[in-house]
């Protein structure tokens, strides 16, 4: 028999209407709440608490912000009691989903002109992250992508990124042109010194293999910032 506590805190003893699952069956998923909708990624709940009680814990530990929770980790969620490793990936799954869609359209099936081709769709990708990511986008003669790569992790303070890895991957991808990005976790996007020093590195040895480094994108929270845009890098 189950114990008195657990039965009280079951979903199933709840009404039909109230149940997050038949909720959204019966209605829309506009209908439901954060935390019903986190519910039914999680399933069940626990002895003490239900799957809404553990979804309430997660909005919470996002101060209630779907953007702050999608800077959470696994290892973040894992911390309330009754969210393990199964259930944290779940849930870091579908706000990974999340961030995908809000990056909108592929944009590699268009040829890349300028930044407002590729800056939100990196801004929607990246700006979430607690570290430093530098990646690469390689593109052919007519400027369609043809791979995306980060190239170097970093801590939150800055990442390294080397010409050498950099311009290898160009020749091995036939690219003619790259466009480099990296986030900046503090969300200002005002480029560093460093910025500006490796970006200058790695376009003037682009330049004896005729490879054109088009641009450097960096993100955060606050939008993205184009050193093409800004004159920083010259065609």
């Amino acid at each position: 028999m189950k114990p008195i506590q657990a039965q009280k805190h079951s979903i199933r003893a709840w009404a039909i209407d109230d149940r997050p699952r038949e909720k959204l069956l019966s209605k829309t998923p506009i209908a439901l709440s954060n935390s019903e909708l986190i519910a039914i990624l999680i399933n069940d709940g626990n002895q003490g608490k239900s799957a809404v009680d553990l979804g309430k814990e997660i909005m919470s530990l996002g101060g209630n912000s779907l953007e702050a929770l999608g800077r959470l980790g696994v290892k973040d969620l894992m911390k309330i009691k009754g969210i393990g490793a199964a259930k944290a990936v779940r849930i870091a799954a579908a706000l990974e989903l999340g961030r995908r869609r809000q990056a909108g359209k592929n944009p590699e099936k268009t040829p890349v002109k300028g930044s407002q081709d590729i800056g939100g769709y990196l801004q929607a990708l990246y700006k979430d992250l607690l570290h430093e990511e530098f990646g690469v986008i390689y593109l052919n003669k007519a400027n369609k992508i043809n791979c995306i790569e980060i190239v170097s992790k970093g801590g939150v303070t800055g990442t390294i990124a080397d010409p050498r890895v950099i311009l290898k991957r160009a020749l091995e991808e036939n690219a003619t042109s790259l466009i480099l990005f990296h986030n900046h976790p503090s969300g200002n996007l005002e480029p560093s010194l460093s910025d500006k020093e490796i970006t200058t590195k790695i376009n003037r040895a682009a330049t004896y293999l005729d490879i054109r480094v088009l641009d450097h994108i960096i993100v955060s929270r606050e939008g993205y910032y184009s050193f093409a845009d800004r004159g920083l890098i010259k065609l």
